[in-house]
């Protein structure tokens, strides 16, 4: 008997993969749960096992191919018993092997059937809608639309018997979303071409970096075609002839690169940022850390573990956010509420060679100062290496972003969305300054916040920076918490 493997779902927000390695060929023989292929996420770099014993019959992917959830990767000729699967083998395989290799978190499906309808951005099923029958589905996929501001009436059924499913619902979003971006591009474009009608026809920025679903040429970055029935293109953008004045070179913009461009400009659409500065005095603090170095990496038995800068500010963040918790909180547009979470989760940016990632510290207001620095020093490693979970990039309320170990004076940083706040700071360096009348040299950091200006004031955010800097300086101020 021959059975089709897919890729399974990875995790929540991620619908496509690229293939780093294939560590199997045809003909061979696998034992269940022995890696066949490793997989590059906008996440992570992930392993996934056979779900089956068997003999790989034919390899469908190669290396460096991007390939979405879905997708049919590889087949198997289990006992010998044939070559060739019929189409209820293949369903009944594609859903047992994602039930096997899919993480135990929440997840976020855009399934190759739903390819054509992301694309389009919000496709109406291909039957007559009756409003006045329900829509056949499981409550929790109810519960989701509603948060999501889907309308059930306008998805497209993957499920049998017309049940719209999970991954359905996700699917419909995500194009919707997308969908809003080229419009906005779009919407640009034209403002553009009233100022010079001279600009008529150019090349897309989805055909100049994109690539579809698969990273196919001339695929969308942000959703929707790229000409319309008549052939005239849409939402064009003018560039210049770049190869007319030397070498240069194309890359796909694919994996975390892409899921950054996607992200950044979803927040900065969405959010209307406002930056606030301050600095912070810690020459007490870079005493106290430097005394403590060696106890840290001691007591772990891990030099990687120290109480640095990132740690502190972890803690004073955590504190901070329970006195000021509109700072933790998410607007839900579609509803038209505010999300204000009693729980603080503090992702912290890591610089990557893939891009930047922001792995989350859980409930940091509940652990010490020597967890969190276990914890940080642990995913930093791991988020480097592109190895660190994936549910340890998820369910961030707040971000902390340092770029001080690279320099710089100052920054604002971009808001995390749908977060609504993040914390910047840059590199503490020596200073004069004034004590008690004097003039001494001190160890001053830059620091900055960026919120959403819809959620909180000017006030609210100086105030939240103030006793963020007052921990800071004085770090047996916790104690007295």
């Amino acid at each position: 008997m021959a059975v089709d493997f897919k890729l399974p779902d990875l995790g929540e927000g991620i619908h496509e993969a690229e293939i780093i390695s294939v560590k199997v060929k045809e003909g061979d023989t696998v034992k269940e749960d022995q890696p066949i292929f490793e997989v590059e996420t906008d996440k992570a770099v992930v392993e996934i096992p056979s779900p089956h014993a068997g003999t790989i019959a034919k390899i469908m992917v190669k290396q460096g191919e991007m390939v979405t959830v879905g997708s049919v990767m590889i087949s198997y000729d289990l006992a010998g018993q044939g070559n060739s699967a019929g189409a209820d083998n293949a369903s009944k395989t594609g859903s047992t092997t994602q039930a096997k290799t899919q993480p135990q978190i929440e997840h976020k499906v855009q399934p190759s059937n739903s390819k054509q309808q992301v694309a389009a951005g919000s496709s109406r099923p291909a039957t007559n809608i009756d409003r006045n029958r329900p829509v056949p589905c499981a409550p929790a996929i109810r519960k989701l639309a509603r948060e999501l501001g889907v309308d059930l009436y306008e998805v497209s059924a993957s499920g049998k018997a017309g049940r719209v499913m999970r991954e359905d619902v996700m699917a419909y979003a995500q194009g919707s979303l997308e969908s809003k971006m080229h419009t906005q591009t779009t919407d640009d474009h034209i403002q553009k071409s009233a100022r010079h009608p001279e600009v008529t026809q150019s090349t897309s920025i989805q055909d100049k970096f994109g690539g579809s679903d698969k990273n196919e040429k001339g695929g969308p970055l942000y959703g929707g075609a790229a000409n319309t029935a008549n052939g005239a293109r849409t939402n064009v953008v003018e560039y210049p002839d770049f190869a007319k004045y030397g070498k240069v070179e194309r890359i796909p913009l694919k994996s975390i690169r892409r899921k950054i461009a996607l992200n950044m400009t979803q927040a900065w659409q969405h959010i209307p940022h406002v930056t606030t500065f301050d600095e912070a005095d810690v020459t007490e603090l870079s005493a106290l850390i430097s005394r403590n170095e060696q106890d840290f990496a001691k007591r772990a038995n891990d030099p990687r573990v120290r109480p640095t800068l990132t740690v502190i500010a972890i803690k004073a963040i955590a504190s901070a956010l329970k006195l000021y918790p509109q700072f933790n909180s998410s607007l839900d547009e579609n509803t038209g509420e505010i999300v204000i979470k009693h729980y603080y989760n503090i992702g912290v940016a890591v610089a990557t060679e893939r891009g930047l990632i922001v792995p989350v510290i859980k409930d940091a207001d509940q652990k010490s100062f020597f967890e969190i620095a276990q914890e940080l020093a642990d995913i930093s490693a791991k988020t480097r290496a592109g190895k660190v979970e994936l549910e340890r990039l998820q369910g961030g309320t707040f971000t902390l972003t340092n770029i001080g170990a690279i320099g710089g004076t100052s920054m604002a940083p971009m808001v995390n969305f749908p977060e609504c706040a993040i914390f910047g700071m840059a590199r503490g360096a020596q200073k004069p300054v004034v004590r008690n009348g004097n003039i001494e040299i001190g160890t001053i950091l830059p620091v900055a916040m960026s919120f959403d200006h819809r959620l909180a004031d000017g006030a609210e955010a100086a105030y939240f920076v103030q006793h963020v800097v007052k921990l800071l300086q004085d770090p047996f101020k916790f104690i007295l918490q």
